[in-house]
């Protein structure tokens, strides 16, 4: 038999995340921006189980995903937990694929789990925010460039410092790589193309003789990534470059057509760049690919990353459905800023303003203003437990809120409120309607 006066271990899980009230409610204020972000360019909110049928999660794993994945068995079901978003996306569209309009436009936030070692940043249990846009057979072009503009969006709504939206297309590099009779190596450089940034020009070149390339493709695929400019300076150069390659002429002319719709979208040149060392490293991708960094803090690293497919559900049904989109590491995002004191919490209650009675006398007074308050759509607490005066304004003050209303045995003769501005101290003796209509409608 256990022994009764021993405590369960309280901490929790390494790579699980748990806020305190102020930060949570900070965690939602970001949630809650970009749900309505995504709404706002009309995406479709969409919830999938947690839990899926693990056949159906390894079908599109693989490597390292497939060793992070939690699987584990009821009765004679062999489940997981979801790893991502868009597996239950592809499994989604392909079993209502006939009762869905296309494009099919929705965003999904919500918890994705992997079984990774934890580390700064990493997480086992963690929020994606993610949206994408799926075609029947085919996919205009212009969805990439409304992606790229939805990010604009959301990362100008949560006011973050500057930002810069970095994208290319991976036919280019793909074509490039053709070109150069490196096809067979083609995923492998892809992926050390796209760690170009946190690695040194030396490192990468060590690692690309390390694969046994000859000098002369690695000049050509050096001078490929390095290439920089404003759009129009990174196109011309690209042109200039003559790689005759059908794959590459392909990329090309998709990155022209990407940029000229985002002029019309309204997206700042200042805000978004050609970078072709963005290769994303997923074989998954197959055109415009995105990623999106803190221009002050690259320490922070991608904020928000994506990028075009061919067939989203190409395991699970044999139609072709394309798409492209974005996904954001909310969790990951919300806890480097914190560190970095990005983004700080105000307040810890959502209430907008608390009830005091001075004694249990004012109870039934507060209860009914109060339900007044909340009527009219006013965030409102009231404090009913029994403690001095000045302990119930500390609360209110612990609690971050603006305003505090004072209700004692005068205002109840004289059927009016004290309206305290707990930032200020300034206090005003205010009627009813006052209270109700002036102060917070």
């Amino acid at each position: 038999m256990p022994r009764k006066d021993k405590k369960v271990i309280t901490s929790v899980l390494p790579g699980f995340m748990e806020l305190l009230p102020a930060d949570q409610l900070l965690f939602n204020h970001l949630k809650d921006t970009i749900r309505t972000a995504y709404e706002k360019h009309g995406f479709i909110p969409l919830d999938t189980p947690a839990i899926e049928r693990a056949e159906v999660l390894l079908a599109k794993a693989g490597g390292e995903t497939e060793k992070q994945i939690y699987n584990f068995t009821k009765g004679d079901n062999d489940l997981a937990l979801r790893f991502d978003l868009t597996v239950p996306l592809a499994r989604y569209v392909s079993e209502h694929a006939n009762e869905l309009n296309f494009p099919f436009r929705r965003y999904h936030i919500a918890k994705v789990y992997r079984g990774e070692r934890p580390q700064k940043g990493r997480f086992r249990e963690f929020y994606q925010c993610d949206i994408d846009i799926i075609g029947r057979d085919s996919l205009s072009l212009i969805n990439d460039a409304e992606i790229l503009s939805v990010i604009y969006s959301v990362f100008s709504d949560l006011d973050l410092p500057k930002f810069q939206i970095r994208i290319s297309n991976r036919k280019l590099v793909l074509g490039l790589l053709q070109e150069l009779k490196l096809d067979k190596q083609a995923i492998e450089i892809m992926r050390l193309i796209d760690k170009a940034d946190k690695i040194s020009e030396a490192d990468l070149k060590k690692t690309l003789i390390d694969l046994n390339i000859a000098p002369e493709p690695i000049i050509k695929i050096m001078a490929f990534i390095n290439i920089k400019g404003d759009t129009k300076q990174v196109i011309q150069a690209l042109q200039k470059l003559n790689i005759n390659n059908e794959v590459y002429q392909a990329g090309l002319m998709e990155l022209v057509e990407v940029i000229k719709n985002v002029k019309f979208l309204g997206v700042p040149d200042s805000v978004y760049s050609l970078d072709l060392s963005i290769a994303r490293g997923l074989d998954y991708y197959t055109g415009t690919v995105y990623e999106t960094v803190l221009v002050d803090y690259k320490e922070v690293g991608s904020i928000c990353s994506g990028g075009r497919y061919d067939s989203l559900a190409e395991n699970y049904s044999d139609q072709k459905f394309p798409g492209v989109g974005i996904s954001i590491g909310l969790t990951r995002l919300f806890s480097q800023l914190r560190t970095l004191g990005i983004i700080k919490p105000e307040v810890s209650s959502p209430t907008r303003v608390v009830i005091v009675p001075f004694d249990k006398s004012a109870a039934p007074l507060a209860l009914e203003i109060g339900s007044k308050l909340r009527q009219k759509g006013v965030a409102t607490e009231i404090y009913l437990e029994e403690a001095k005066f000045k302990n119930k304004l500390s609360y209110v003050n612990k609690l971050g809120v603006k305003y505090a209303v004072i209700i004692g045995e005068e205002e109840i003769i004289g059927k009016f409120f004290i309206l305290k501005d707990m930032i200020s101290g300034d206090q005003a003796r205010l009627s009813e309607k006052e209270l109700l209509k002036n102060l917070f409608e």
